[in-house]
């Protein structure tokens, strides 16, 4: 295992240059000046000029690159031009807790529906709850976030006025957004986890254990469904990474404070050293997250070889 997780983090190296690079590339090819927005409407060019030999603007674009990615390291990711504070300060003393949470519970809805259907779905094949539930999935595949947390919103808090409209902090305004959030990712785990049993299902061990007499519970849950958590454990993965950067329109509608949110207001105010550095956190946070994945195989089915 040891020698696994060394062998996975020196893989993990060219992966984060890769990263770092396009992020670098990225805000550097975009339009507007980021030395004309820092020194102000008003700025003569004499003062822009001046700014961008202190920002380093006019170094070449490998000492540049370089540079960031020494700062980076010592967590170094500049100040923002709105608020004039770094912005690692920006990001996880306010923002980043609020979008891991609302990930976890965006991510744990998905799973526990997911899979509850996805059971359900493989050991009742083509009966009228394995329709209902793979047409519901489909459904859930199929609506935009934006809509589907418009509609909540409409029938739980302006209709029924059980919950809160928006805002983030009780458990109560935890629910719609994590449902809104988790749907999708319930829907592609339901449908995964369904094909993943049926083919686990007709192994031949399974068969040998029915032929022993082992319970359909003690088969479904200890053998079929260990084994067919591998793929599953894939997508959750990729599912909770991509929720870590991909809650803007989520956090959007509910008016969350998190990291999505911040993006979209430093895109607006041209805050490109915020961006820059928003971007990078959700990559590198991407990237831990599927190391993790890979580490899991091993703990769900000891059998697999980790080389």
């Amino acid at each position: 295992m040891f020698i696994f997780i060394l062998r996975r983090l020196i893989q993990i190296i060219p992966v984060m240059i890769g990263v770092t690079l396009a992020v670098f590339l990225m805000m550097h090819f975009i339009p507007g000046d980021p030395a004309k927005i820092m020194a102000g409407e008003n700025a003569n060019p004499e003062q822009v000029e001046q700014m961008r030999e202190n920002l380093g603007l006019n170094d070449p674009l490998h000492i540049q690159y370089i540079r960031y990615v020494g700062d980076a390291i010592v967590g170094d990711l500049g100040n923002s031009i709105r608020t004039s504070r770094p912005v690692t300060e920006e990001i996880f003393t306010s923002r980043f807790g609020i979008t891991v949470q609302l990930a976890v519970l965006g991510t744990a809805t998905a799973v526990i529906f997911g899979l509850f259907a996805g059971i359900i779905s493989a050991t009742r094949k083509y009966s009228f709850a394995d329709i209902s539930l793979m047409l519901a999935a489909l459904i859930g595949l199929s609506i935009p976030n934006f809509f589907l947390g418009i509609v909540l919103i409409f029938f739980f808090s302006v209709n029924l006025g059980w919950l809160p409209v928006a805002g983030w902090g009780t458990w109560e305004q935890m629910i719609l957004p994590a449902i809104t959030l988790g749907t999708g990712g319930a829907a592609i785990i339901a449908r995964m986890t369904r094909s993943s049993m049926l083919e686990v299902l007709n192994q031949d061990y399974i068969r040998t254990a029915y032929a022993k007499g082992v319970s359909d519970k003690l088969v479904i849950y200890k053998h079929a469904l260990r084994n067919a958590l591998i793929p599953v454990v894939t997508v959750v993965g990729l599912q909770f990474g991509g929720l870590l950067g991909g809650a803007v329109i989520t956090e959007t509608v509910f008016a969350i404070n998190g990291l999505g949110r911040l993006i979209i207001d430093s895109i607006r105010a041209h805050d490109f050293p915020m961006v820059q550095g928003t971007i990078l956190v959700c990559a590198v946070l991407f990237v831990l997250v599927n190391f993790l994945v890979d580490i899991t195989y091993r703990l769900i089915n000891k059998r697999i070889e980790l080389n």
